[in-house]
């Protein structure tokens, strides 16, 4: 077999036989034994197959990995494989306990009156159960999360609440911290207005039959109760239902059946690539690991975790860097920041010197923050003039870093945002969609190529970088 179809053989292998080596997975490229960072990051962009390697394998060989389940901890044992046969140091799994709730079996919604009809939902996470039996009742429309508030107390008695927004794509996402109360606080809310159940429109963009799920919360001293997300084209019917009904009631019968396992054990896989100056601190490069069930976690994080392992081992093909590159590869971030939190806990007196995450899908870099443009304007602006030609521009924007970075945020430390096109991620985001054909192999190079550049430049960064 040619190079080509022998790395598409080796991606079919089961986890335990991943003993292709390490440098033949690099890819094509100019310079295979010596080349300089910027050769390296070019070769990314034309040839990687690291990060695609590593998504591939763990969507064909572990599939959807929900935080604290048995799944998860397959994933991180693929995961563990994976660095190990690529050569990184220091693997390990970092456990953790976490509340761990699943889904369930049933998620069935149905209209009964006046225009009689199924309609497709999901559970959100920490969702309680309406039992077997179901749910039965009136439905009461919210178009926003605003109007919900203003909703008096004790009005919702009896009632299912239907909770809309009107969310539309963004290249930056700027629209999911509109749309994303529905989700987050709407079924809480709900319930303490006496609610007893909660069904949303998918804090999504596509116009799918596939209803996009993710965490809801409830109030201190307010009960969970049921919460569902419907597909969006079952709540524009629904929305519709509601234009046409002339003020007679809708009832719905809502049947959802998650349940809460109590404590389990999730954990966070962690490799490095080490330096030759172990006293200084290391640059942190994070991802995480788990995904909802009804995905295969490709988009949201598999591919995420692929970049910055493939970025960390194409600066180790260029030498060995100043600094440590420390993979993190978070557990348990979908259900609450599990992994992110502990790890924080963990290693909160060792010092890093940045953090970055990618975690946004696969579609290409635009953009380059920090939030040490005023304090290091060199630093920065070499990084930015680095990755111009990869077509990322510079912004004054202060970088905030995601959800896995914790521990930069409490250290108060240096953070870096490579900010992906998110046009088209939340079509995908926590749908049945979320699979590996949705990646763009070209744009996930560019990722890799950025992020080779970016990291590189950090691990070979001789003075503080502060924020």
């Amino acid at each position: 077999m040619n190079k080509t179809l022998f790395a598409l053989a080796a991606l079919s292998l089961p986890h335990f036989a991943l003993s292709t080596p390490a440098a033949a997975q690099l890819g094509p490229g100019p310079c295979e034994d010596s080349c300089s960072l910027e050769q390296r990051a070019d070769a990314a962009l034309e040839g990687d197959q690291l990060a695609w390697h590593f998504v591939e394998g763990i969507t064909t060989e572990v599939g959807p990995r929900q935080a604290g389940t048995e799944a998860e901890q397959r994933g991180r044992e693929w995961a563990m494989a994976w660095l190990r046969a690529q050569g990184f140091t220091n693997v390990a799994d970092e456990p953790f306990m976490m509340d761990t709730w699943v889904p369930g079996d049933t998620h069935e919604a149905e209209i009964l009156a006046p225009f009689a009809q199924p309609l497709v939902v999901q559970p959100l996470g920490n969702s309680a159960s309406t039992g077997p039996e179901g749910i039965t009742a009136e439905v009461v429309y919210f178009p926003t999360v605003a109007e919900l508030r203003e909703a008096p107390d004790g009005s919702l008695k009896g009632k299912i609440a239907f909770v809309s927004h009107a969310m539309t794509p963004t290249q930056d996402g700027s629209q999911y911290g509109f749309a994303g109360p529905a989700r987050w606080v709407g079924a809480g809310i709900a319930a303490s207005k006496g609610a007893v159940a909660t069904v949303i429109k998918s804090v999504g963009t596509d116009r799918n039959r596939l209803p996009h799920v993710g965490g809801t919360s409830f109030p201190e001293g307010v009960a969970p109760t049921p919460a569902g997300a419907l597909s969006v084209p079952d709540a524009l019917n629904l929305e519709r239902m509601f234009e046409r009904a002339d003020g007679k009631p809708i009832t719905m019968k809502l049947t959802l059946t998650p349940r809460r396992l109590g404590q389990t054990q999730s954990g966070n896989v962690v490799g490095e690539i080490v330096g030759r100056d172990p006293s200084l601190p290391p640059v942190l490069v994070a991802c995480h690991i788990d995904s909802w069930w009804n995905g295969t976690g490709a988009f949201d994080d598999g591919a995420g975790c692929g970049i910055v392992a493939a970025a960390a081992k194409h600066v180790a093909a260029t030498g060995q860097p100043l600094r440590t590159i420390r993979v993190l590869m978070a557990g348990a971030e979908e259900t609450g920041l599990w992994g992110s939190r502990a790890y924080s806990d963990a290693h909160i007196d060792e010092p890093i010197a940045v953090g970055l995450e990618s975690d946004f899908g696969a579609d290409r870099i635009w953009q380059f923050q920090s939030n040490f443009r005023v304090a290091n304007p060199d630093l920065h602006a070499r990084i930015a003039r680095a990755v111009a030609r990869f077509g990322v521009s510079d912004s004054t924007a202060v970088a905030s870093g995601g959800a896995d970075i914790n521990i930069a945020r409490d250290q108060e430390t240096a953070i870096i945002d490579l900010q992906q096109d998110g046009t088209r991620y939340f079509d995908i985001h926590h749908t049945p969609n979320d699979t590996l054909d949705r990646i763009d192999r070209a744009q996930l190079r560019q990722n890799v190529a950025v992020w080779t550049q970016v990291v590189g430049i950090l691990a070979n960064e001789e003075g503080p970088i502060k924020p």
